[in-house]
């Protein structure tokens, strides 16, 4: 590992998805640097299990990039990622996510992004990718298709978020977590509303993009809904929330439940659209009464 001024620690935080993992360190071996820098990874197993242990072990062996691997038994991704800090070299940290794999230009295009406009980050747009026909209700519906911006926009927190990421080191100030670890969903857009507050200054990289795997589990209305129910209950934890929110969550729950058989008829796409909104609606007040509509850490299936 090196710790030079032009030295890149692309960290990875994973959990159960050896398949997923090994197809991203793959790509992750073979990115451009035009000799403008080197870069090593980082891969914290979130398993306590190290199911990601024999994956990191077979790229070790047949790559010449630095790689090290650790491991952080408690289930929290904020947890997993501040182990993921506390273990990079280098002035320069990308995030990107285990079910997601890079274009050949990825890191050199944030890299060149960054000092360009000499700011403290640049964040790149991850496009969904289906290895498998999906239902067309998914596809109509936009789902997993994420919003991107023009390359220089500057964003605010809410657009914040380390699936596709290159950070300057300065941004993590030492003796300090990064990553709430009180969060289960949305802590990287906790993060970046406290760096923003600070000063720091993050734009947008619409030529840097990342893929993201869209497995069939990942289609199922179950899923989709319990991510929803999650998402919801963890915004009662950003500073932000206040009576207005509490206020449109009362109104939006009844609304939608009254919206939801009628959008049957007009099809999947706009039931299922309406679901989740009610999911993320519904999450809010449970999780305002006490109650945790989602037991696990992770929504896997």
């Amino acid at each position: 590992m090196t710790s030079h001024a032009n030295h890149i620690c692309v960290c990875v935080c994973t959990y159960k998805r050896p398949q997923f993992l090994d197809h991203l360190l793959q790509e992750l071996g073979t990115q451009k640097t035009d000799g403008l820098f080197t870069y090593s990874i980082v891969v914290v197993d979130n398993d306590h299990l190290r199911s990601a242990e024999p994956v990191v072990s077979s790229f070790s062996t047949a790559s010449n990039i630095p790689i090290k691997y650790c491991v952080e038994p408690r289930q929290n991704i904020a947890l997993a990622r501040n182990k993921a800090i506390e273990n990079a070299d280098g002035d320069f940290v990308a995030f990107i996510d285990d079910d997601e794999f890079p274009t050949k230009h990825w890191l050199l295009t944030l890299f060149k992004t960054c000092n360009e406009y000499d700011v403290d980050g640049v964040l790149g747009p991850v496009k969904r990718h289906f290895e498998e026909e999906p239902p067309r209700w998914i596809v109509k519906g936009n789902f997993y298709e994420r919003p991107t911006y023009p390359t220089g926009f500057v964003i605010d927190w809410q657009k914040g978020r380390t699936g596709n990421v290159l950070l300057r080191k300065r941004v993590f100030a030492a003796g300090t977590l990064p990553f709430r670890p009180e969060f289960r969903a949305g802590e990287d857009q906790d993060f970046f509303r406290r760096m923003i507050e600070k000063g720091h200054v993050f734009i947008w990289c619409d030529e840097a993009v990342a893929y993201e795997v869209v497995p069939p589990i990942r289609w199922k209305r179950t899923f989709m809904l319990k991510r929803a129910l999650l998402r919801g209950a963890s915004s009662l934890l950003h500073p932000t929330f206040g009576v207005l929110d509490v206020t449109k969550s009362i109104i939006a729950v009844p609304a939608y439940m009254a919206v939801l058989p009628l959008s049957l008829i007009l099809g999947q796409r706009r039931f299922m659209t309406y679901s989740v909104k009610l999911f993320d609606h519904l999450g809010k007040l449970l999780a305002l009464i006490g109650i945790r509509p989602v037991k696990g850490v992770y929504v896997t299936d």
